[in-house]
């Protein structure tokens, strides 16, 4: 069996091969970020969120920087036409580059009011946008251009790029970091990292029914992650969750039993599916890009 697998539950065998191969494809990053698979060009683009720079991936191109600065981009994910949206906690905005390459930013306030620092985001089958919006853009200096808080809290919202309709959709968790929807997307998953700064502060991710395609609502701890915290993650098309932790990938089914692990030698921030048929999860740890090939497919990039 791979030393990079670690089985707790049966059910694992049929989504992770035993002899699976854990494979360092870049380093060289401050701290790696928001994988996003590019099936045009088979590439990965990911965010030096520290070293305030975005990065691509590519068998043939190996490692090329595409923004510098990128305005500490963090999560990275695909619009409905292929185009990169990204939560910038630099500028404290969702962005997205356009066709012809140019950035623009799609929505920065609230009710007139600056965003915190958007950390993560996933676009709906709606083409709405989803993202969290913790402070650390404003409260830690590696991670955006400082400032004050003008929200009341850190909540998940949900933005209409159509209509420019913005609203939250979770405001009882103290640190929203990672999302993702369920296969059906009946199911809205938010990770909360308040442990990161706050003594004795969550380091769950707890899950939300989806009502009217458009609110979260009867919220509930999934599943606690430890050890250290469940940054960003994603479903396959099972509904088994892959979060990042510190010392690895964590496998949970649908049901919350934890089944297994991925182990990686960096702390992991986030994750993602590609490949061509989306069987290879893309893992951002540390100062490094990873992948290992899998047994199932992903339902998000």
């Amino acid at each position: 069996m791979s030393e990079a697998i670690e089985i707790y539950d049966d059910r694992l065998r049929a989504i992770v091969s035993l002899d699976a191969f854990l494979k360092k494809l870049a380093n060289g990053a401050v701290h790696s970020e928001g994988p996003v698979y590019f099936h045009e060009d088979d590439s990965v683009v990911w965010s030096d969120a520290h070293g305030n720079r975005l990065l691509r991936w590519s068998l043939t191109d190996n490692v090329t920087v595409l923004r510098d600065p990128s305005d500490y981009q963090s999560g990275n994910y695909r619009d409905l036409e292929g185009r990169l949206v990204a939560c910038s906690s630099g500028l404290r905005a969702i962005i997205r580059r356009e066709h012809d390459g140019k950035w623009q930013v799609l929505v920065d306030r609230y009710q007139g009011k600056r965003l915190n620092s958007p950390n993560d985001l996933v676009v709906k089958s709606d083409s709405t946008i989803w993202f969290t919006d913790p402070p650390y853009g404003i409260t830690e200096p590696n991670q955006g251009y400082g400032g004050e808080q003008e929200q009341s809290g850190s909540y998940v919202y949900r933005f209409d790029p159509t209509s420019g309709e913005i609203d939250p959709v979770v405001t009882d968790m103290v640190r929203p970091n990672g999302l993702a929807f369920s296969p059906d997307e009946s199911l809205l998953y938010v990770s909360d990292t308040a442990a990161f700064k706050i003594p004795g502060g969550p380091h769950h991710i707890r899950v939300y029914e989806v009502v009217d395609d458009r609110w979260a609502k009867n919220g509930r701890v999934f599943a606690v992650i430890e050890p250290g915290l469940p940054d960003g993650f994603r479903v396959d098309e099972h509904g088994n969750i892959f979060t990042s932790s510190q010392d690895s990938v964590q496998i949970y089914a649908p049901d919350g039993t934890q089944l297994g692990k991925i182990l990686v030698p960096e702390t992991c921030a986030n994750l993602t599916f590609g490949g061509k048929q989306r069987d290879r999860l893309f893992i951002t740890a540390g100062k490094s890009l990873y992948v290992i090939d899998l047994n199932t497919r992903g339902v998000q990039l």
